[in-house]
């Protein structure tokens, strides 16, 4: 042991506990067959070590010690339990008492693959609502705490709470199974951690909220888990297409958003600023895909769309051609309003924006579109490009008052002023 300041041991035991976090809920999870006694418990071990680190330093192995704290405190009420006489009934199939503290003895060298895969089909099952997977998925497998993610999502701190505690006791009502599915199960379970992912994903990528344009930290956190679950199921093409898809969407960072925090849009992006390692990574992650499926499915059709992207040196190299096919082709999986829309916009880049209004003004009464600020927003710039502005204007100002993002909302209501500027 090493004896350190107060400050710093915090910030270690809370850096250390970040990292090991998902690890160690997976391996309690595992042995008490319940998510929501696995984070308490891995939550006491981190308590304890807010306790007895700044008074006796910091362990050779904190992530050993961590297990330790979380497998004494599980001991604790195993034995308490068994005294009750409701073991089985607490515990179902799990594991008698004694084989469970056994078994934790040699939880901290278990494969972590298997236990991170069973908790991201547990944190993801498609029984949670979408908020509740995404809470939890931040919670469990992130390591972000309830503060953090309700920063992040600009939430009460109290509404991100309430969802944990919803989720985990869905969990344990329908008596989810720790374990990684297989067979047709595992094509609709595999669907929901992608999807949960993904929305983290886009959140950081476009806030739905707020006051800026980006939420990078979100997006970096579930590239994160796409990657660590790249690598617990390396041959599955949908899970390197979903990569693909954030790492090359990912790449454009540095170029969305100018120095005053003003939104660039793509094809004004600079793209001497699109990083080239996560371009590399995404083009790589993508041919694994390929490899991979007879038929591309939809997180690989979007990444071969953002990859004609990155493989024009210019805006005006772009193929929107081969943008409009695998629009086509992902219409096949995903015939949703959104999908046609951004199709649409495709088509007027291909070939004009007479040829895509007509197929914007037949999506205007898809009722899932109402309140979808993109549309009159689409919709505007094929207006202005038709020279049509007092309709265009019209348009830019309804997608303004339908975006909850500031920024957005200063983008759109600066192209109404303009269409508004060069009236005849």
């Amino acid at each position: 042991m090493r004896s350190v300041s107060d400050e710093v041991t915090r910030d270690a035991v809370e850096a250390v506990f970040r990292i090991e976090a998902p690890r160690l809920i997976g391996a309690l999870a595992r042995l008490t067959r319940d998510v929501g006694r696995a984070e308490d418990l891995a939550q006491d071990a981190l308590v304890a070590a807010l306790e007895q680190w700044p008074r006796d330093g910091l362990p050779g192995n904190p992530a050993a010690w961590l297990m330790a704290a979380a497998k004494n405190r599980a001991v604790d009420g195993f034995r308490r339990e068994a005294m009750q006489r409701r073991v089985h009934e607490s515990f179902g199939d799990a594991p008698e008492p004694r084989a469970a503290i056994e078994s934790m003895d040699q939880a901290i060298d278990d494969d972590l693959g298997d236990d991170l895969l069973r908790l991201m089909f547990v944190a993801c099952h498609p029984a949670l609502p979408s908020d509740g997977r995404v809470a939890l998925t931040l919670r469990v497998l992130g390591g972000l705490t309830t503060t953090e993610i309700a920063r992040a999502y600009l939430t009460p701190e109290t509404t991100i709470a309430q969802r944990i505690v919803r989720a985990k006791r869905t969990l344990a009502e329908k008596r989810v199974p720790f374990e990684v599915p297989r067979g047709d199960e595992r094509a609709a379970r595999l669907a929901s951690v992608l999807e949960t992912i993904y929305l983290v994903f886009n959140e950081g990528y476009a806030a739905s909220s707020g006051n800026e344009w980006m939420r990078p930290e979100l997006s970096e956190e579930a590239l994160r888990l796409g990657r660590v679950l790249a690598g617990l199921a390396p041959y599955e093409p949908e899970v390197h297409g979903l990569v693909a898809l954030m790492e090359l969407q990912a790449s454009r960072f540095p170029a969305r958003r100018a120095p005053d925090g003003t939104p660039v849009l793509l094809l004004d992006q600079n793209r001497a600023l699109w990083d080239p390692l996560l371009v590399r990574r995404g083009l790589a992650a993508l041919d694994r895909a390929s490899r991979l499926a007879t038929r591309p499915g939809p997180y690989a059709l979007q990444a071969a769309i953002a990859a004609c992207h990155v493989r024009a040196p210019t805006a005006v190299e772009t193929d929107w051609r081969a943008i409009v096919s695998l629009y086509d082709a992902l219409l096949g999986w995903m015939p949703s309003p959104v999908v046609a829309l951004n199709r649409a916009v495709a088509v007027g880049m291909a070939s004009g924006p007479a040829e895509a209004l007509p197929l914007v003004d037949a999506l205007a009464a898809d009722p899932a579109l109402a309140s979808y600020h993109l549309l009159p927003g689409v919709r505007g710039d094929l207006l202005e490009k038709l020279g049509r502005r007092d309709e265009a204007r019209a348009e830019y100002e309804r997608a303004a008052s339908l975006t909850g993002n500031a920024r957005e909302r200063d983008l759109l209501k600066g192209k109404a002023a303009r269409c508004a500027a060069r009236r005849p």
